[in-house]
C-alpha cells in the first residue's frame, strides 16, 4: 500500500464498482479485471473475494480468509449496499424493508463484529459509508433513508464502545458523487490522517445540502 498508509490491510466491501472501487483504487494507489489492473498499477496488493453481504456466513468467511491470507486487519470499510427503486411507503412491503435492512445495515454490524477482534490488536479503524439523504431525506425512499440514518447512529455508538481499545469508528456521507476517487480520498483521510477523530460523519456532497438545495427551491 502507498507510504501514506503503508503495510496496512484494508477490507472494502462492495469494492468492485462505484464508490467502493474508488476507495480500492486510492488505497492501492492509482489505479482484463479490476484486481489485475490494480495489482499491475501497484504499489499495493489487491485481492478480490466473492461475498454475499446479506449472508452472515459469507461475511465471517471474508474476515477469516483475510486473516489467513494477510495475518491482520487495519481498516474495515463498510460500503456494500443497495438503493432500491423509488416507491411510496404504501407500496413497500415489510419484507422489502427487512431485506434492505439486512444488506444496508446488518451487514455493516456483522462485518464490524467479526473484524473487531483483529482491529483491536492493530488499533485500527472502521469506516462506514452512509448517505447525505440520512440528513435531508429523499422522496419515496423511506426504507433506504432509514438504513442510512441508522448507519450514522451505529457509528457513534460503536465509537463509544471501541474507544477503550483505541479503535476509531467514523463514517462519511456522499451526496452527488463527484468522482469515485474522491470517495477514496475521503476514506484514506479517515484511515490515515484523522487519528484524533472518532464517531464523526464527514459530508462528501459538493455542498448539495446548502442554500436549501437548489433543486428544491420554488422560483
Amino acid at each position: 500500500m502507498a507510504n501514506r498508509y503503508g503495510d496496512k490491510v484494508v477490507i472494502v466491501t462492495g469494492g468492485s464498482k462505484g464508490i467502493g472501487r474508488g476507495i480500492v483504487k486510492v488505497f492501492v494507489e492509482a489505479g482484463k479485471r479490476l484486481e489485475e489492473e490494480l495489482n499491475d498499477a501497484g504499489p499495493g496488493l489487491c485481492h478480490f473475494l466473492s461475498c454475499d453481504m446479506s449472508k452472515e456466513e459469507d461475511i465471517k468467511s471474508l474476515i477469516d480468509v483475510t486473516i489467513e491470507r494477510f495475518g491482520q486487519i487495519d481498516c474495515l470499510v463498510n460500503n456494500a449496499g443497495w438503493h432500491p427503486p423509488h416507491k411510496p411507503t404504501d407500496d413497500t412491503s415489510a419484507d422489502e424493508f427487512r431485506d434492505l435492512l439486512n444488506l444496508n445495515l446488518i451487514s455493516y454490524f456483522l462485518a464490524s463484529k467479526f473484524a473487531l477482534p483483529y482491529l483491536r490488536k492493530t488499533q485500527g479503524n472502521i469506516i462506514n459509508v452512509s448517505s447525505l439523504v440520512a440528513s435531508i431525506g429523499q422522496k419515496h425512499a423511506a426504507p433506504y433513508v432509514a438504513t442510512k440514518g441508522a448507519i450514522i447512529s451505529m457509528t457513534k455508538a460503536m465509537a463509544v464502545d471501541e474507544s477503550r481499545y483505541n479503535v476509531r469508528v467514523n463514517c462519511f456521507s456522499p451526496g452527488r458523487m463527484g468522482t469515485e476517487e474522491e470517495s477514496g480520498l475521503v476514506a484514506l483521510f479517515l484511515a490515515a490522517d484523522a487519528t484524533f477523530c472518532t464517531g464523526t460523519e464527514l459530508l462528501l456532497s459538493g455542498g448539495a445540502e446548502l442554500n436549501y438545495s437548489f433543486k428544491s427551491q420554488i422560483p
